[in-house]
């Protein structure tokens, strides 16, 4: 989960200096206290799999989002941003040492069952998934198509745990949707895999076949319930919408490792008016693609406070055929602001009524309730994140709704139409 930076490999030779400091007195500690487990312990251990949760241990003491991936692992991640997988259609973390659903993804074996952002999964098949790592959970999650599998989720608000049997399913995510809404044009965007900036110029391309440019009102670009992906994805997204300026800069833990990544000329949609819905189910990349276009006055910002991941994960390959996932750098909105821990704030809040089954049930805290995440510049106590629902049928989407009136002129707002004139540019 997450936005990820495009794999690097990394030499890291010790200086020869460095070999007496204390640094390596511990890791020699280490080594004898492994020797004396494998030699020792009561029922011979797996020493492979010691050294694992070693190494795993010291990462997720990091922040949530860094990890070990071995040579499985690394190749799932791999198949999962190709966008096809086979499983169930979930984004997870842990939390408690339960796993946590960030969002199920749009029309999956997991959203058409009733899962929901904010669940917490305690057994997979019957078995606890205490003491599990998030990739053994997943891992299990996974298997054949069309066999079923049974989650045991703890809902706040439920007065017991929710029994779900789930049919496995091949799931090709779909990165992009789209249709028209009379005179106006929506593109949901549902993940950020390799595929999703060549989803979204079809996407246009087809509203612009369809609809003449003289009755076209706009468009509305839905980050709901998006959790995020790949970084260069996002930059293309939010390029696709700009004529120019800053897209996002990430800053690292050295002055020298700040990256900055700009638009290019050539605004696909052709300036026409744009609103961009989120909701505390919104993550990373989809943060990333809001804040742009609010910074830089391209678009109004519809909805509620986002989920408030700021960080950028870095795939490291390892000899192993195994990567690291490691939190490198925050990244930053236009303006340099980070929404670590904060969000993105809607220029216009709009609240969607949750139905009554889901009334005190449904919250997604966001970051800032994530334990050991990395603390946010401005993160305050109010945190980050909302309620992540989206309703079924678009006229129940308030949210929606309140887009379209606006692109209609059936509502006015001071922050509609955003003007790019307005922006302060750093190029």
């Amino acid at each position: 989960m997450g936005a990820t930076a495009m794999s690097a490999i990394y030499s890291v030779t010790a200086p020869a200096e460095a070999a007496g400091s204390s640094t390596y007195r511990e890791l020699s500690i280490f080594g004898d206290v492994f020797e004396r487990v494998r030699a020792q312990y009561v029922t011979p251990p797996k020493e492979d799999q010691l050294i694992e949760n070693a190494i795993n241990g010291m990462l997720t003491s990091l922040d949530p989002h860094s990890s070990y991936m071995n040579a499985k692992d690394a190749e799932d991640m791999r198949t999962q941003t190709r966008g096809e997988f086979g499983g169930l259609g979930i984004e997870v973390t842990m939390e408690d040492e339960l796993v946590k659903v960030i969002t199920p993804i749009d029309d999956t074996p997991a959203a058409r069952a009733g899962v929901l952002a904010g669940d917490l999964i305690s057994k997979i098949d019957g078995a606890d998934v205490r003491g599990l790592k998030l990739e053994e959970a997943v891992d299990k999650m996974r298997g054949k198509v069309n066999t079923p599998i049974k989650l045991t989720l703890i809902r706040k608000g439920a007065d017991k745990p929710i029994e779900l049997e789930i049919m496995r399913d091949i799931i090709a995510v779909k990165a992009v949707k789209y249709r028209v809404e009379n005179d106006v044009g929506y593109l949901r965007v549902i993940s950020f895999t390799e595929k999703t900036f060549d989803d979204l110029e079809k996407g246009i391309e087809k509203i612009k076949a369809d609809v003449p440019a003289d009755k076209l009102k706009g468009y509305v670009l839905d980050l709901r319930l998006n959790p995020g992906g790949l970084l260069d994805q996002a930059i293309n997204v939010s390029d696709a919408f700009l004529e120019r300026g800053e897209v996002v800069s990430t800053r690292g833990r050295n002055e020298d490792e700040t990256r900055r990544f700009n638009a290019s000329p050539g605004d696909l949609t052709d300036g026409k008016p744009l609103i961009v819905l989120v909701n505390g189910g919104s993550a990373s990349a989809s943060e990333i693609v809001a804040g742009a276009l609010q910074d830089l006055r391209r678009a109004t910002v519809v909805g509620t406070r986002s989920f408030g991941k700021g960080s950028v994960q870095t795939i490291i390959p390892l000899g192993d055929a195994g990567a690291l996932r490691l939190t490198t750098a925050l990244y930053y909105t236009p303006s340099g602001k980070s929404i670590q821990g904060t969000g993105i704030t809607p220029d216009i809040k709009v609240d969607q009524p949750l139905p009554p089954e889901l009334q005190g049930k449904l919250e997604t805290a966001g970051e800032s309730s994530l334990r050991g995440h990395i603390k946010g510049q401005s993160e305050n106590e109010e945190g980050s994140g909302s309620a992540a629902y989206v309703p079924p049928e678009a006229k129940d989407d308030l949210q929606l709704q309140y887009a379209l009136e606006l692109l209609r002129g059936e509502k006015t707002d001071p922050s509609f139409p955003a003007n790019p004139e307005k922006a302060e540019l750093k190029n």
